[in-house]
């Protein structure tokens, strides 16, 4: 009879963990830039790192070229963080907005170097020579390394670049830029592994219009708004809230769960930082240390 009980008692234990694996809710680990703490940010071999260290997404930033391609990018120029001419010439600080993306052709912007000269933010950065790529190189590249090392799905967390003082200047109307991402995506079939992110309300506004739904993520770095505030001036309740990690708190948290928000903070690079917001009920977060997540977060 005792046997029976210890028996029956194991059974319920391993059925117990079992469902509870089961059900554990996905947590996402995000690249930020890929994995910029380590090689040249938004560059093809950073988004591959990576995943190497673990990431099962993707972030990255778009920005648009005078030919209508999708660059990726952090900025609608070229950054003196991080950038040299095409004849090698360290691009300065005051001159780096003449460097227009949106008034050059991907021909003409192949020909500047993004990662020889390192970034000085991040020490351990490894210079490569690289340029920046097309957002359809990106999905290509990444699909096949993913297949041919036969390992998961990612997704890709697209960030439109977006202000509305630089319409027509920097970037294209949210309506086109909003459009050409859509089109993109579509055309690779990839519309269950992206989502798209933005600071600017507009081109998500405008994605919404669309008649295929893409999952869609509001960024914020506002201390002084409320999450509510912000979805007045989205206008609509996204699939994600994605706050700066300092505004990060059990309030924040509750709203987000009862708007059926997953929330998603950026941008979370030291460890004492990451082991605190392992106290939280969060979706995901973004870093630019993949390595440094999976360590804190197990995955």
């Amino acid at each position: 009879m005792r046997s029976r009980t210890i028996i029956s008692l194991a059974l319920m234990l391993l059925f117990t963990v079992s469902g509870s694996a089961q059900t554990a809710k996905p947590f996402s680990i995000e690249g930020h830039r890929g994995s910029r703490g380590h090689l040249p940010e938004n560059t093809i071999p950073s988004f591959i790192k990576a995943i190497e260290q673990g990431a099962d997404t993707l972030e990255l930033d778009l920005v648009v070229s005078k030919d209508g391609k999708l660059v990726v990018s952090h900025e609608p120029w070229f950054s003196s963080v991080i950038s040299t001419d095409p004849k090698g010439n360290r691009i300065t600080k005051e001159s780096e907005r003449e460097h227009n993306i949106f008034k050059m052709t991907y021909a003409e912007i192949r020909k500047y170097d993004v990662g020889s000269i390192g970034n000085e933010g991040f020490p351990d950065q490894k210079p490569m020579k690289v340029h920046k790529p097309l957002l359809d190189d990106v999905f290509k590249e990444i699909e096949r390394y993913i297949s041919k090392n036969k390992l998961p799905r990612v997704r890709y967390n697209i960030e439109i670049k977006s202000n509305p003082k630089e319409d027509n200047e920097f970037q294209p109307v949210p309506s086109v830029f909003a459009k050409l991402v859509y089109d993109a995506v579509l055309a690779r079939k990839l519309e269950k592994q992206v989502i798209i992110q933005s600071f600017d309300p507009r081109p998500l506004q405008e994605l919404r219009k669309m008649p295929v739904t893409l999952p869609l993520a509001f960024l914020t770095g506002s201390p002084t708004k409320t999450a509510a505030e912000n979805l007045e001036w989205l206008g609509f309740v996204p699939d994600t809230y994605s706050p700066h990690f300092s505004l990060v708190n059990e309030e924040l948290i509750k709203f987000c769960r009862e708007k059926g928000m997953k929330i998603v903070p950026w941008t979370v690079n030291e460890s004492a930082d990451l082991e605190r917001m392992k106290t939280f009920d969060l979706d995901g977060i973004i870093t630019d240390y993949p390595d440094r997540a999976v360590r804190v977060f197990g995955k």
